[in-house]
Parts: structure tokens; sequence; C-alpha cells
């Protein structure tokens, strides 16, 4: 089992920027990969960006440039580093781990937190 707990969200200014923290703890050697996600009210959940373990990343295409995916290994934390927001970018956003235990993979995600960007 992996448990995800994410913090750094709440409310910032249009042209300001936040750190999102997500640390996972537990069986964590066997994360192949985590990412973001956002949900916006009445809008469906949607891919921000991810990274492998090896990684490897991958972003929203209207979001590169302005955010950043990173790891720390040795803290088993994920850090999305968001600049220039927008009021769009308002939502939850959610952390999510890919563990794999032998030829099986499980999705975990953390209980989400609000970035709220006012204009």
């Amino acid at each position: 089992q992996v448990q995800l707990v994410e913090s750094g969200g709440g409310l910032v200014q249009a042209g300001g920027s936040l750190r999102l923290s997500c640390a996972a703890s537990g069986d964590t050697v066997c994360i192949s990969a985590m990412g973001w996600y956002r949900q916006a009210p009445g809008k469906e959940r949607e891919l921000v960006a991810v990274i492998t373990s090896g990684g490897s990343t991958n972003y929203a295409d209207s979001l590169k440039g302005r955010f950043t995916i990173s790891r720390d290994n040795a803290k088993n934390t994920v850090y999305l580093q968001m600049n220039s927001l927008k009021p769009e970018d308002t939502a939850v956003y959610y952390c999510n781990a890919i563990v794999q235990n032998g030829y099986l993979n499980y999705n975990y995600w953390a209980q989400g937190t609000q970035v709220t960007v006012s204009s």
C-alpha cells in the first residue's frame, strides 16, 4: 500500500507562483510513476504532468513552459512548480502514483489540494 499526502495549495494572484508537494509513504519502492491531475468545478479531471521512475516527464500541452514536475527520491516526494498562474488554473489538484506489483499496476490518489488564482 502507498499513501500520498499533498501540501502547498492556497490562494495566489494571477501571475504568481505556487509549489505543490506530494509525499509518498508505504511501499514506495514499487512506484513506477507519479503525476498531478486537476479538476475544476463542473469539469472532468485532467492530466497536468507525470514523471516516471526513470525521470521522464510529460505535460499537458497547454501547461508546457509554466509548470514543472520534479522529484526528490530521498524524500519520496514529487513536486509541481506552478509559475505564471492564471485564473483558469483554479482547481483541486490531485497527486497520483502508479504502483507495480508483479505484472499488475495500481493507482493511488492523494486527497487533493485547492489552488485558487485570483484576477
